[in-house]
Parts: C-alpha cells; structure tokens; sequence
C-alpha cells in the first residue's frame, strides 16, 4: 500500500483539496474570502480554492510531521514582509485560519489533540493512505 511519503506533495496536495471540497464537505466560512493569510501578504489569495488547498497541506504536515501546534504551523506557512526601504522581516502566518482548519479536522474525526498540538488519527490516516494509492495507481 502506497503512503504519503511515496507521492509528490504538489500531487497529494491538489487530489487531496479536490476531495475535501466535494466528497468531504468541508466548509469554508463566511469571513474567509475577505482576510489575507498573514501579515506578510498584501492582498487576499486570489485562488477560489484556497482554503481546501491550505486545509490540505495542513493535513499533510500532520501526517508528516507527527504532532504539531498551531504556533509551528503558522511559522511554516509565514513569510518574509516587505516592509519598503528598510529590510525584509519574517512574520508568522495569521493563527485563525489554520485554527478554524484544524477545528474542522477535529470535528470530521482526522485529527485530535494531544498535550503538544494535533496529531492524525486512524481514520485520516487511512483516508490519505487511501488517496495515496488511487493516486498511484493513476500514475502508472
């Protein structure tokens, strides 16, 4: 059986958010389409899909990276602002976003808390496990 790790991230990533979005109904709120995903962004994303994009790859870095917090998850998908004449800084991602996805994964039963963060549970692992290896066997 193919894993996670066996498949390019871009690919998981895409098949992954597609199935949140129609199989899964996870529901994107109302304020969503109006707030930028941290301080580092000038503008709102300009992808209709973002959210189940970022719901995602949220799912994967649990997946990979065992249990994980709110506070390294908005490190990894922060950036560097530019802030004019004076040097880039580097500013964390904005934390209701990834806390309102990881809510969800909560209540859908793929993720649950632990004492240092989320960790994935048995039903979302073998969801992904299970798209993995559709994926596979597409690309062969």
């Amino acid at each position: 059986m193919t894993t996670v790790y066996e498949i390019p991230p871009d690919k998981m990533i895409e098949i992954v958010a597609n199935d949140l979005k129609n199989n899964v109904k996870l529901k994107m709120p109302e304020w969503a389409k109006f707030v930028k995903t941290g301080a580092h962004r000038e503008r709102m994303p300009q992808n209709d899909d973002w959210w189940w994009i970022r719901s995602a790859s949220i799912l994967r870095k649990i997946y990979i990276n065992g249990p994980v917090g709110v506070q390294r998850l908005r490190t990894a998908y922060g950036g560097k602002k530019n802030r004019g004449v004076k040097p880039e800084k580097f500013y964390r991602a904005g934390g209701k976003i990834i806390r309102s996805i990881l809510q969800e994964f909560d209540r859908i039963g793929f993720t649950e808390k632990v004492n240092n963060g989320r960790k994935i549970t048995p039903k979302g692992q073998s969801y992904l496990d299970k798209l993995a290896t559709e994926i596979s066997r597409k690309s062969k």
